[in-house]
């Protein structure tokens, strides 16, 4: 089964173990360099780029200003075509209607869409506590369910993996779980892939029940969409005769129409690619084509939170392509494990604490996990202002800790500052101390203070502090005539 993201340490904590791991890099490296190239060349190719993703917000904007009024418009809409609607508040609530769906036929296996959602709630987990084997059909999920592994992408869970290591896991594992591997089988990424091919192939033929999730929900006409490149997930909706389809309320876009602009920047933006291979669209039952029984789990999970929060709720556009992720130098070194959720990068360290709510040590430490550089609102789709809520998020965190019996040492620097320059005459004092200070030191050469003792350490071990200044601004501007003189 796959790894779970339960008690994972903090991102700097994980970060260092990663940054240590030299293979690690140069798999992130080589992968995210080839995903942002062609990313850019296919953009390049669309002369009113901003244009596009000017109308890709507006649309997703348009439906979370109306999102009660759209979500009762596609229950209406899915229930008329035959579906059955549920509503989940967590994870919990999602997770147990799909096993009673499934107990309700009898099932002792499902295939999987590749589905970020159904990761979110841990449904693979929740399935095997009942018995159920829940198989993932995409194939970077499959090597990471096979490797007992977690997806560290969000559209290449694998991408920590290089073709080594994919051959020892599938001729490790496959065996194990179904049809094995060839004996033959080499690294070469048309053997690696013929190989899960034969693989998954027993087990789409033969799942009585599939769960997917959805790229897009049409509300006017209660049409569900999934875009993806194998053609696993084709074989998903098709086959078996029940599909149970769970979707985040912020995947409701108002009409078939204004699906255009969100279908044209997704393909462009995740995997460099004019349109993606497979768009798959089903509105409920088509009698005697497809499933015979549909269900659709409307899934908050955070989701409203987000949506209250007038700074964050813009990352509810977020149509998971995952272009933050490749330009962001933060995850290319240090890989997705570290953000230790299913949604890392820069999109998940404003997602998570947005629909879990900050407080927990863990979560916390997401804002943080950025420098701000504003690569990933560049190449935002939807044009999510990543860095403003980043900064607003770091600012909540701080916000929830004012009362802390112990104060953090940074809370006690900010105190010691804001007492200083509160009254002009302490400031003065401490100016004139910091120059005294600065002079002697420069009589001794140096021109940084080096590594500071106790908390202070941990900051100038990657930074230079510099000596303070012989003379300060204010005594400057008093000895030249504020410059007149010098």
């Amino acid at each position: 089964m796959t790894g779970t993201f339960v008690g994972m340490p903090t991102f700097p904590s994980a970060a260092r173990t990663a940054l240590a791991d030299t293979q690690l890099r140069h798999n992130l490296a080589h992968a995210t360099g080839v995903i942002r190239g062609k990313r850019a060349a296919v953009v390049g190719e669309v002369e009113n780029w901003e244009d596009l993703r000017l109308a890709g917000a507006a649309v997703k904007d348009r439906a979370l200003r109306s999102l009660d009024s759209r979500l009762v418009e596609l229950e209406e809409s899915l229930t008329a075509r035959g579906a059955v609607v549920h509503w989940a508040r967590d994870a919990d609530e999602a997770n147990r209607i799909v096993v009673e769906v499934a107990r309700a036929h009898a099932v002792d296996e499902v295939v999987k869409v590749k589905s970020m959602v159904t990761q979110e709630i841990g449904l693979n987990e929740a399935l095997e506590a009942e018995g159920i084997a829940a198989w993932e059909t995409d194939l970077a999920e499959l090597i990471v369910q096979l490797g007992g592994d977690l997806p560290s992408h969000i559209l290449v869970p694998a991408i920590h993996r290089n073709r080594a290591e994919i051959r020892e896991i599938f001729r490790r594992r496959m065996g194990e779980v179904g049809r094995p591997a060839p004996d033959d089988l080499t690294d070469e990424p048309a053997v690696l892939a013929g190989a899960a091919r034969e693989h998954l192939r027993e087990k789409f033929l033969r799942a009585k029940l599939a769960v997917s999730g959805a790229n897009f929900a049409v509300a006017d006409s209660g049409t569900l969409v999934v875009v993806e490149s194998e053609g696993n997930g084709r074989m998903c909706l098709t086959l078996p005769d029940v599909l149970v389809s769970i979707v985040g309320i912020e995947k409701v876009v108002p009409t078939w129409a204004e699906l255009d602009p969100l279908i044209r920047l997704l393909p462009r933006s995740s995997t460099g690619e004019r349109m993606n291979p497979y768009t798959s669209t089903w509105t409920g039952i088509t009698p005697g084509d497809g499933p015979q029984e549909v269900h659709v789990v409307l899934l908050d999970n955070g989701r409203t939170r987000a949506l209250a929060d007038e700074t964050g709720r813009q990352a509810l556009r977020c149509i998971r392509c995952s272009a933050c992720l490749n330009v962001c130098p933060v995850y290319e070194r240090t890989g997705g494990h570290a953000y230790g959720s299913v949604y890392p990068g820069p999109i998940g360290a404003i997602l998570n604490p947005l629909l879990k709510g900050t407080g927990d040590p863990q979560t916390d430490s997401l804002p943080y996990a950025s420098s701000l550089c504003g690569a990933c609102f560049e190449a935002c789709p939807v044009r999510i202002d990543i860095p403003e809520v980043l900064v607003h998020l770091r600012a909540k965190v701080v916000d929830g800790h004012r009362d802390d019996r112990v104060p953090k040492p940074e809370a006690l620097a900010f105190r010691g500052a804001a007492w200083a320059f509160a009254d002009p005459g302490r400031l003065g004092r401490a100016e004139r101390l910091s120059s005294v200070a600065g002079r002697v030191l420069r009589r001794r050469g140096k021109a940084s203070l080096g590594r500071l003792p106790g908390p202070g350490g941990a900051w100038t071990d990657a930074r230079d502090l510099p000596v303070p200044p012989a003379e300060s601004f204010r005594d400057w501007w008093k000895r030249t005539d504020g410059g007149e003189r010098e």
